[in-house]
């Protein structure tokens, strides 16, 4: 199947899979921020646990994700490789400046926003898919304030049925739990996350005319998609872990199961609807939710506060570094 494929074409799903691998590099800290705080697990297995569960998503969870992000955002007919290169180079420069300083950020929103930029450069507002856009969008706000919800009556239901219990019998029960919470987490983690990146390989190959837009999404692209996002989740953005687990809260490992449940449960269910979330978003909103239900001055705000600032500004940046990256490559005329 790939040897069909041209030499420019292929070398665009290689720069899509290494956007993969720089999400699961910045979001390890999404899937593993909770557990290492607690020192439930050691970092260097921490992230190997969320690699494992990222990659076998596929197995389980449903490909809707991927179909809306593929052919629900610009119109298909004027999707070209360029496009999709230029939207692909805006995603990954965000993507690893917001990761060297330790921000945790919405890939997903990077994503998006690049591939809205380099839509708008080629064929002007038009050709924007609207219903799909406010869709997606929508839930990238709603997401951390539905994260914060479920993760806070959560926590809150726990901590009085276990209130009469010694600390440490509890930090001993749910040390325990949290290595299913976590999987849990990490499993909903994959099936957003990786799928947004086949959906963008989907839509360059009916561009190119390799499959028909209503055929079913290739397995290698489903499989190459999820093998790039746990090798990134694998080598671990250290400072955006830093960040989530020890900046936002303090948290025990009763608190870190409950973010991961609540956060793991709105993931799963937007996966099985079809609706893109932003899994930072999520765990960010689901570890606030936690610290809220102890006390809200156990949020560190502040620190909140920046993390939300960088979420604001990334698909405005994101969105216009895909529309300069696009006329840049007809100015030089690179055009694939």
């Amino acid at each position: 199947m790939v040897e069909a494929l041209s030499i420019t074409v292929i070398l665009i799903i290689i720069i899509a899979l290494f956007y993969d691998f720089v999400n699961g590099w910045n979001d390890a800290a999404n899937s593993v921020a909770t557990i290492v705080s607690t020192r439930v697990l050691t970092p260097i297995k921490a992230v190997g646990l969320a690699a494992l569960m990222n990659f076998i998503a596929f197995l389980i969870m449903p490909q809707a994700v991927a179909k809306l992000v593929g052919k629900g955002i610009v119109d298909v007919s004027i999707v070209t490789p360029t496009l999709i290169l230029a939207g692909l180079v805006a995603s990954i420069f965000w993507g690893m400046f917001m990761t060297n300083f330790g921000m945790p950020i919405s890939m997903s929103h990077t994503l998006i926003g690049g591939f809205i930029g380099a839509g708008i450069a080629a064929g002007g507002f038009k050709v924007l898919i609207s219903g799909g856009i406010i869709l997606i969008i929508g839930f990238l706000v709603l997401a951390p304030i539905i994260g914060f919800i479920f993760s806070n009556i959560f926590a809150i239901g726990l901590f009085r049925s276990v209130r009469r219990y010694r600390p440490s019998a509890i930090n001993k029960v749910f040390g325990k739990l949290q290595l299913v919470s976590v999987s849990w987490y990490s499993l909903g983690h994959g099936s957003n996350d990786a799928l947004k990146t086949a959906g963008i390989i989907t839509a360059l190959l009916i561009s190119v005319g390799y499959m028909d837009p209503d055929a079913a999404i290739p397995a290698w692209v489903i499989l190459s998609a999820h093998a790039s996002i746990a090798l990134g989740t694998l080598i671990g953005g250290w400072k955006v872990i830093r960040s989530m687990g020890m900046r936002l809260t303090k948290l025990r490992p009763v608190d870190g199961f409950s973010a991961e449940s609540g956060g793991g449960l709105l993931l799963v269910l937007t996966a099985f609807i079809g609706i893109p979330v932003s899994t930072t978003h999520v765990i960010a909103g689901s570890i606030m939710g936690v610290g809220a239900a102890k006390r809200m001055t156990s949020v560190r705000w502040g620190f909140a506060r920046n993390i939300v600032a960088a979420w604001i500004l990334t698909i405005p940046v994101t969105t216009f570094g895909g529309f300069v990256v696009y006329k840049i490559f007809n100015l030089l005329n690179i055009v694939v």
